[in-house]
């Protein structure tokens, strides 16, 4: 399997989130009303499973090998731009909770701002993933030996498996710090 076979597959699955947060915004639309709950689940998916797996293991591992090869002028353009783009995500995830948050402090014009800011990640993430998967994935493996690619796999298994220690150091750390707040 080329390292790439897990994050085509991560993005299928991203693909479905963002289906979910398209038919929400239909909702939405038709009710006027924002669902906190489903927001702090996309919010969660986006920053667990989108960002720190998926956008993880691409700028961690798979850009960071990358940016050691003589990539063509196109590679290493694309590169920066999906770069880029993660950032974009990161903060539009960002202004989302900031939004949500709003709105569910009594902030009704913030409605306006939790649809703009889904939309925004609606019309992303399918162009986002196109661009990885059709111009960039399989043109860059091209620069890594047969050993490189099985190396690069077995990382992002390791990663894959700490990553879920990661995310639950992190939340008990903010309950402790919380604790020691009151």
């Amino acid at each position: 399997m080329l390292p790439i076979g897990p994050l085509m597959r991560e993005h299928r699955l991203i693909e479905r989130m963002i289906r979910a947060v398209r038919i929400e915004l239909g909702r939405i639309s038709e009710t006027a009303r924002v669902n906190p709950f489903f927001i702090d689940f996309a919010v969660d998916f986006l920053r667990t499973y989108a960002d720190r797996c998926h956008h993880g293991k691409e700028e961690d591992i798979l850009f960071r090998d990358l940016a050691k090869k003589e990539l063509s002028k196109e590679h290493s353009e694309t590169m920066r731009e999906l770069t880029e783009e993660h950032m974009y995500a990161r903060k539009t995830v960002g202004d989302l909770i900031k939004s949500k948050e709003s709105y569910v402090t009594g902030n009704v014009d913030s409605l306006k701002d939790v649809t703009g800011l889904l939309k925004q990640l609606v019309e992303f993430y399918p162009m986002h993933i196109e661009k990885e998967d059709k111009r960039f994935f399989y043109p860059c493996m091209e620069y890594f030996t047969e050993q490189e690619k099985k190396l690069m796999l077995q990382e992002f298994w390791e990663f894959d498996r700490n990553m879920i220690h990661e995310k639950y150091q992190k939340i008990v750390g903010e309950i402790e710090a919380a604790r020691h707040e009151v």
